[in-house]
């Protein structure tokens, strides 16, 4: 690689000749010039990597100079150089998107700490990540074998998650491959256990993880009071769309992240019923057997998600808690939601149950349409997309209005997705369920076993009894059902498509965040 190229401009440029020979010793390319409209002239003819400028020159200031060349190149780096101590003068130079700032007299030492940040520091940190990796990984892999448990499967997706995001960042691709291989390992195996585990923790109820009946009581219950509180749900959120999502939070809550095991099917009818129902969805259909309909249908299984958290808020304390709900779909209403929320925090104790469908809808809308899956093609991909939704959206406005009034937050989800690569053909009647990752109906089989749990007993799921003969399939790893008479169709229509509803760490171990206002006291 050449030696990278700095403009250095201070009409001192003598006293500084210490500071150039120290950064041309470290194999850079120094230019030095006293004044503005020759170092303008010198940027016109000939790009520079980065330029070091002083404030405080005969003829055109700094700051003068900064301006035409943001103009010229508004993506040149600049660090500004001057003996001004004044506030003003450095929110000016950060106004105008200075990368760094230093105050004369800078020793030669810390002129190379800015200049190594601004020109080395992603490849600095592309090698950190990779020594970082290559020193973790035996025991990650091992741990990888060795998982047994909810806690330790939780642990050791949550450091590939981790370093998904890191790598992918650091331009990593190659141990990126690495990560994608150990993921792929840990599918097999946690579906294997689940497998073993599920129906035991539905029927037992022993050494299983928190799973989504277990939410409110663990979170929400014990925050309840005279100040109000918030419980958040973004649907359809995978745990790197969390972590994409959680720096903008951080400068506002003090965060306690933990994670909770969608019950399965990971869908919406019966991840987001038990959430706020605190029960399963064969005690859902006891007690209300109106509002369960044995469809997979999201608007008529879940018409009824506020009913369902008062009667648990009861059932958990005793008395009539305080809910307000809101299920919001599109954030074109963002200004009404905010106002209907503000109404209901005037009652002391409420619980704002809210629900946020875009990344779920993004999630579906993206298998339809060419467009959205090529602007989120993978995982990495997704998360941007997350990020960007959510920085600029009507759950990102509610919680900022929750921090600067203080009061406390559980933001969750009901379920993630995988990216789906493998099809599996099953055999079906008409009478069969349409999701992709899951199905019920009598006489269904796939056509390879190990594609998929099958189980006949409902109460394998805890579900309520359904017809005789009924069989319940979920898909295992990242395999997707098609029907052997439209196998070319759905093969090419849903492959590398982000669905939902099976048996994969990215569906059910998924994130629980308690969110406290910093400086706030309780």
């Amino acid at each position: 690689m050449p030696p990278k190229r700095i403009l250095w401009v201070d009409d001192e440029i003598d006293l500084l000749r210490p500071h150039l020979m120290f950064l041309q010793a470290r194999g850079y390319h120094v230019d030095a010039i006293p004044n503005g409209d020759d170092a303008l002239a010198l940027l016109r003819e000939r790009p520079y990597d980065l330029v070091l400028l002083d404030e405080q020159m005969p003829g055109r200031r700094g700051l003068e100079v900064l301006e035409i060349l943001r103009r010229e190149d508004p993506h040149a780096r600049v660090v500004m150089v001057t003996k001004s101590e004044e506030d003003r003068t450095m929110n000016e130079a950060i106004g105008r998107r200075v990368d760094d700032y230093l105050v004369k007299p800078t020793s030669p030492r810390q002129v190379l700490s800015v200049v190594t940040r601004i020109l080395e520091g992603s490849s600095i940190r592309q090698q950190q990540a990779a020594q970082d990796f290559a020193a973790r990984y035996p025991r990650l892999s091992v741990g990888a074998q060795d998982a047994s448990t909810p806690h330790e499967f939780a642990e050791v997706f949550t450091e590939l998650s981790d370093w998904h995001i890191r790598l992918e960042k650091a331009g990593e691709e190659g141990l990126l491959d690495t990560v994608r291989s150990l993921m792929v390992d840990l599918r097999r195996d946690f579906g294997t256990w689940v497998l073993k585990e599920y129906p035991r923790w539905m029927k037992e109820g022993e050494d299983r993880p928190l799973l989504s009946v277990d939410l409110v009581r663990e979170f929400v219950l014990p925050w309840l009071g005279d100040d109000p509180v918030f419980f958040v749900i973004l649907d359809c959120m995978r745990l790197d769309q969390w972590r994409a999502m959680k720096p903008l939070l951080a400068p506002l809550f003090e965060i306690e992240e933990s994670y909770h095991y969608s019950i399965l099917p990971t869908a919406t009818p019966y991840a987001r019923n038990a959430i706020f129902s605190g029960m399963y969805p064969d005690q859902i259909a006891e007690r209300n057997p109106s509002w369960w309909d044995r469809s997979d249908d999201e608007g008529s299984l879940n018409a009824f998600e506020d009913r369902l958290l008062i009667d648990q808020l009861k059932r958990l304390t005793g008395r009539d808690v305080p809910v307000h709900y809101e299920k919001i779909f599109s954030d074109r209403d963002g200004d009404q939601v905010r106002a209907r929320v503000n109404s209901a925090l005037k009652t002391p104790g409420t619980v704002v149950a809210m629900v946020f469908n875009f990344v779920d809808l993004m999630t579906h809308g993206r298998s339809e349409s060419p467009i959205l899956m090529e602007v989120a093609k993978d995982e990495a991909a997704l998360r941007d997309l997350t990020r960007s939704w959510f920085e600029r959206s009507t759950a990102f406005g509610v919680l900022k209005e929750a921090a600067r009034a203080g009061h406390r937050v559980v933001l969750t989800t009901d379920h993630g997705s995988i990216l789906c690569q493998r099809p599996t053909t099953v055999f079906a009647r008409r009478d069969a369920t349409s999701n992709l990752r899951y199905k019920f109906g009598q006489d269904l089989r796939a056509e390879d076993a190990s594609t998929a749990m099958l189980t006949k007993d409902e109460k394998d799921l805890r579900f309520p009894a359904g017809k005789l003969g009924t069989t319940y399939l979920i898909a295992l790893e990242d395999h997707f059902f098609v029907y052997p008479t439209k196998l070319r169709e759905y093969q090419a229509r849903y492959r590398n498509s982000f669905l939902h509803g099976g048996i994969s760490p990215e569906e059910m171990i998924v994130p629980v965040a308690c969110l406290t206002p910093r400086g706030a006291s309780y």
